[in-house]
This record gives structure tokens, sequence and C-alpha cells, in this order.
């Protein structure tokens, strides 16, 4: 394989051609405006400028931004694509979809059609509610993703409950739930310890199980920086990413011209897909042994120490090595270097997540950075790199199932009414009550909820069984066409950010929330997602105590926000004063954790039951199914929207391949470009193209959500967070397994 890279004289060229493609002046006009930046969690943009982060940093912009504004500045999709039929749209690609146009009018398909026809607005709004009526709310659920606004989420959780049901969840439940259920176990926050400003004194940055240089691009140049002042960046993953080891940061005119571009790991480790517990162990067993554990910290602000150490010292280093296929000396050299650190942060993505035991690999994170008090002072500390712009946002304003009491009690106080009792299903379990036949009705804002679903045959089938499905969307997806032949399905078309009609909160993953304007027009045909909620609240609880016509003023929603969510209270005055903050009471910056006595909690938890080795070690069953497969996104991806079909960070590969280790295809006698099937317990995923990658033997790595047909209903049971990065997987030919 040629070496690789990312970033660089390729990635500018593309960004500038979509500009061009888009329109200089529309482009600069979405990219300069004060709005929150569609893209990543990282965040940016707001009352600073659209390319300008909380530092003030400018130009503070990537590629993934200006797709996201490309996708938003595109025409009305012409009327003449819904005289196709569900089969024939099925046929445009994800990315054909993403690039047909905006959604401009409400669209309708009956149960039974096949054809999708435009509704006027009165006779949308009038549909919607009409089968929402004749619903029992228990048999119904809300979804929202991290697209939506803080105001939209909110009414979003407050109809769904003022109607009757805690059926409320989100797209966090696919990706970061684990985190916030790790986080909470051990320092008592489900959300980043630091701030975007302690990047810039931290000497060591670890990013475990991520890929920011196709995902979080732009925090690629916070670990040059960090690279720049003599710190170092230490990558732990199965995948050797081209991206994490050399990057061409177009930000920085040095490592433009330097050849090949910038070196962003100091050191690079690749544990096996799913051993990241026996690495962490391995990781504290090096630490302990070689002294670097800060035992003052521990005792002034640790608790369950005594049983963690107890733990790690009966581990012995053969079993932990030979889980995570790595050798000692690795193991210790980075000890060493983080034994060396005087303010280290630990950043992690849905590598760390998106396993049976992902709430038990964020602890052991959490376990790593209290052994050396690297949790509580500034510089230091714990950053989950979350996906979508306002994911964290949604969670934070009650877009889940279940309320803490204590905003339960602000809202009774604030409404003067009762909120239903009991817990509600979070993502995933919605859609198994869907499979059953147990839901009648789902509104669904934003996201591809078919996309991010494992198990795509069973999905579709879930969601064919709802008989009303309501869709809030600024873009056709194949959410919007799988899963809907047996029932009615209406989308409603709503504004982008930038052109919401009144002002927007968005919620970053460092706990900043921004102000985003809005204001600009580009279709005469889409409304806000609040001012949907609004009306749907107002025709389907016209008596009701809270008046929803009232809540489709934004500064009404976030006056209420401040009164009944802790920690937003400055939210109450931001489209006043323009003063963007911090939610109170998340970044620790002092030791004082956020338990109920105060002190962090260090957990121990057992290695999982299967071995994540090759299968010569693993018995018999294993042996049948003798690669672990995760599921990844690509550079030309964000989330479940597919903008590219190849992967420019990956040697071009094909979104339908199947990357593999070197050693494993010479073993398997096949070539680069060969076709193969994949088979799991739960799917086939037929002629995957071979590719080769820097993997450790016994791993593969597939798309996401191409791979989603070899994907299981297996979770975390704490977090309800499904494995899709720890499949068991063959390789077949003609039906027959390849040995």
């Amino acid at each position: 394989m040629a070496e690789a890279k990312g970033g660089g004289v390729k990635k500018v060229l593309y960004t500038l051609d979509t500009v061009r493609r888009i329109g200089v002046a529309k482009s600069a006009k979405a990219l300069t405006g004060k709005n929150a930046c569609k893209a990543c969690g990282l965040g940016m943009g707001g009352q600073l400028g659209g390319m300008t982060n909380e530092l003030g940093e400018f130009p503070s912009v990537c590629n993934k931004s200006v797709q996201a504004q490309a996708t938003d500045i595109q025409p009305g999709i012409p009327r003449e694509v819904f005289e196709h039929t569900l089969d024939e749209l099925r046929e445009l690609s994800a990315r054909e979809l993403e690039h047909a146009g905006r959604l401009a009018n409400p669209i309708y398909k009956a149960a039974g059609e096949q054809r999708f026809r435009e509704l006027g607005w009165d006779d949308a709004m009038a549909l919607a509610a009409e089968r929402f009526s004749a619903v029992d709310p228990a048999r119904a659920f809300f979804y929202a993703s991290g697209r939506s606004s803080n105001e939209a989420g909110f009414l979003l959780q407050l109809l769904a409950r003022c109607w009757g049901t805690n059926n409320v969840n989100n797209c966090s439940y696919y990706c970061h739930q684990a985190t916030s259920v790790g986080l909470s176990s051990t320092v008592g926050t489900g959300t980043a310890t630091v701030e975007l400003a302690d990047l810039s004194g931290a000497d060591l940055i670890f990013v475990i199980g991520a890929n920011p240089a196709s995902n979080h691009p732009r925090f690629i140049h916070q670990l040059l920086a960090c690279r720049e002042r003599g710190g170092e960046v230490i990558v732990i993953n199965p995948a050797r990413e081209p991206g994490l080891v050399r990057f061409a940061v177009p930000k920085s005119t040095k490592s433009m011209l330097a050849r090949g571009g910038s070196d962003i790991a100091s050191l690079y480790l690749q544990p096996r897909i799913g051993s990241d517990l026996a690495l962490f162990k391995a990781l504290a067993k090096a630490l302990l042994e070689g002294g670097h554990v800060d035992e003052t910290f521990i005792d002034h602000h640790c608790r369950d120490w005594a049983a963690f150490r107890a733990d790690i010292e009966a581990a012995s280093w053969p079993s932990l090595l030979d889980a995570c296929g790595l050798e000692r000396g690795e193991v210790e050299d980075v000890a060493r270097r983080y034994g060396a650190s005087r303010a280290t942060v630990f950043a992690w993505g849905m590598g760390m997540t998106h396993h049976r035991h992902g709430s038990e690999n964020v602890e052991y994170l959490a376990n790593l950075a209290l052994l050396r008090g690297m949790i509580g002072r500034r510089h230091a500390g714990l950053l989950p790199l979350r996906g979508h712009s306002n994911v964290q946002g949604i969670g934070t304003i009650g877009v889940k199932p279940v309320l803490a009491s204590e905003v339960i009690a602000r809202l009774e106080q604030e409404l003067g009414m009762a909120m239903p009792a009991g817990p509600g299903f979070d993502t995933l379990a919605a859609l198994e009550a869907a499979h059953a036949g147990a839901i009648d009705a789902a509104c669904l804002m934003g996201g591809n909820l078919y996309a991010a679903t494992p198990n795509s045959a069973w999905a579709s089938a879930a969601l064919d069984r709802i008989p009303f499905k309501l869709y809030l969307t600024t873009t056709l997806n194949q959410g919007h066409l799988h899963g809907i032949d047996s029932g009615d399905a209406l989308i409603l078309p709503v504004t982008a950010r930038d052109e919401e009609p009144q002002p927007t909160t968005q919620e970053s993953m460092f706990n900043y929330v921004r102000l985003s304007d809005g204001g600009i027009t580009r279709l005469p045909g889409v409304r806000s997602e609040v001012a949907i909620l609004s009306e749907l609240g107002a025709r389907l609880l016209p008596d009701h105590p809270v008046d929803f016509t009232a809540y489709g003023d934004h500064e009404r929603i976030r006056q209420t926000i401040a009164r009944t969510v802790p920690g937003m209270e400055a939210l109450a005055d931001i489209s006043v004063a323009r003063r963007e903050f911090h939610v109170r009471g998340r970044t620790l910056h002092e030791p004082s954790f956020r338990t109920e006595d105060g002190r962090a909690r260090f957990r121990v938890r057992a290695l999982p039951e299967e071995p994540a080795g090759p299968a010569t070690s693993a018995g018999a069953g294993q042996a049948a199914w003798p690669l672990m497969l995760a599921s990844v996104r690509s550079e030309g991806q964000f989330n479940s929207i597919i903008y590219e079909e190849t992967d420019s960070y990956r040697y071009d590969a094909e979104r339908r391949a199947v990357l593999l280790c070197p050693d494993d295809m010479r073993a398997l006698g096949l070539e680069p470009g060969s076709l193969v099937d994949i088979r799991s317990r739960d799917g086939l995923m037929r002629n995957a193209v071979v590719r080769p990658f820097d993997l450790p033997p016994g791993n593969a790595l597939a798309y996401y959500p191409e791979a989603n047909c070899l994907t299981a209903l297996e979770r975390d049971p704490r977090s309800r967070t499904p494995g899709f990065k720890s499949v068991r997987v063959r390789l077949e030919r003609g039906g027959r397994p390849l040995h």
C-alpha cells in the first residue's frame, strides 16, 4: 500500500469545488453567519461568527462544515421525482438521495400506496393530529437526532409527556450513551470534564477508538498543536488510520508544506477489536508496577481504590496480553509516557462505546485518569468525541426516556401538571416494541433511524409495522423509503439551522451553549420544527393546561428550560445578552466530583466472556466465525449521510469494501479487488470488495450503514448501546466459507 495521509491539497481543492458548485456568495453567507456549525459536536460558530470557535480562533472550519452547508443550499426536489414508486426511489444510493435536493413541501404516502404525493400544510397538520389522537400514548414513541435545536428538542419531549408518554428517545442511545453511563458511575457527570481551552495546556492527548481525521477534522488541529509545543499524542485503535499518522492541516502553512504533512501520533497502539478492557487493565498494571500512581490524590478524592488495586494485581500479564494481542513492552512504553505527563486528556469515540461492554470501557478510561489525578484540574480530564452538533444538547434538555427527579419536580411545578409515571422506551426498545406490533405511531425528528439501527432487515420490518410515521426532515434519506410499505408515512420539510425564523441554541461536546441567529430564507414551503410541534400540540391537546400555541415562541421555551433544567439557567437571557456559556456544574477544574460524597469511584469489572483474539485460541464455536468486524465511517460521510462513494483516507476504498489484514488475505488466497460474501450469525453482505488495510490479524472493517445487514441486536445491558463494532463474521464464496 502506498503512503497515505489525511488532509492536504486535495481536501482544500475538494472544498473549493464544493463552494464553487453552490455559489461563492451563498457559501460565504452560510459559513460566516452567526450560526453554530451543523456538523460534529466539536462546535464552532454562534455569536463569534460562523468560522470562529469559543476561543476566538479563525478560521475554524472544515470539509464537514462545507458539506453540510452544501446540502442545505440545494434547491427543492423536483416534483417529478415523486411520480416514481418506492421501489424506484430505493434504487438511488444514499449519496444520490442526499444530492437530490431539499424537501420543499409536505409529502404523504398512504397505507397500501407505493408513491408519495404532495399535501398542503393545513391538510398535513390535520392528518398528523388526527392520527396521533387515535392512538394510545403508551403505543407511540418520539425520536430526535442531534441535528435539532435545544428549543425543538425540549418542545418534542414536552409534547410527548403532556400527551401521556415517556417513550422519548434520541440517537445518543446508538452512540455515546455508554459514555454517559460510564462517566456517571465514576465521576458523577455524563459529559466532558474539560473545555476547549484545556487542550491548549495538555502535554499528552490520548485518542482512543476514534478517527477524528475523518469524523472531527478540526480536532486534528488541536492534536498538531500539542505535538508542536513538545507534547505527545498516543493513538489506540485497531486500525492504523493514515490521517492519525500524518495529516496536512490546511490551517497550518507549515503542515501543508511539509512532505507528507505533519506527524500526528507520537505512538500508535493497535489492540484487537473488542479487547479494550484487557488493554486498560494491562496499562493500569504497568502504571502500578512503574510507580506512576498519585496516591495522595487517590486518598483524598477517590473511593474503592483497594478493590481496584487488588483486581489489577491479581490479573496476570500473559492473560491480558493474550487478550489484546500486544507486547508487554508496548504497554509499558505507554505507561512511561503517561507517567511523565503533567496534564493528560483522554479523548475517545464510538470504538469504545459500540460494544457489549461499552459502559465498562468508559469506566476504565476514568479509572486510568484517576490513577494519576488527571481529572479535577485544568488542562487534564475526559473528552468524549460527540458526533452530531447538538446531540449532547438534545440529552441535556430532556429528550430521553427517564428524567432526573429534580427535573420532573421542576417541570411539574412550572407546568402545573403531573408528568407521566414510569420509564419510557430507549431507542432500540422502541423498535423492539414496534417489531412486536406494540407501536401504532411514531414522530421522528431528523436523522435516519432505519440506517442507524443494527440488523437492517430487522429494522425495516420493525418500522414497517408502525401504522403511522411522522417525519420532520430537510432532505430525503433511505430512512424515509425503507420500512414504510405497509403503513402511512407523512414527511414534513423543515428549516435548516441558519434558516430558523427565530434564534436557536446548541450545545457542543465541551458543554458550551451557542446561540444561532438563523434568518436565511431559501425555500418558501418549509417550516421550523418548533412551529410544527407547537401546532401539533395545539391540535392534539386543545384543552391542556400547557398552551402549545404560546410555545411556538423560542424565547418562551428557553425561559422554561432555564427554570427546569439544572445548569441551563444562563439560557434565560441568551437572546438578549448574546452571552454564550458553559453548562454550569460540568467542567471539572477542581477535584470535587458530582457524586453524593464528592469523591470519584474506581470501578472493577471482569473481562468480557468472549475472547477477542483469533479463532485459534477461542474454540470451535468462534472458529466458525474467525473474523471480528467493526463497522466504521468513511471520510466522505457524516453519521449516516453519504457525501462521497469512496474513502479518500483509506486508499479510496469503496463503500461496499471489506478491509482486511494483508496476512489474512494471503492466508485466504485473496487479492485486492477480490469479491467475497461476508456472513454473520444475523445477516449476509454479498459481493464485498476486498481491500488491504493495516489491522491486527483476525480483524476486519466494513462501512456503516452498509454493514448493518451483519450487525445484531446484542447491546450493552447498561447503556442499551448496540455492538456495532464487535461482530463475528466469516468470508464466503459461493456459499462456502473461506479457510
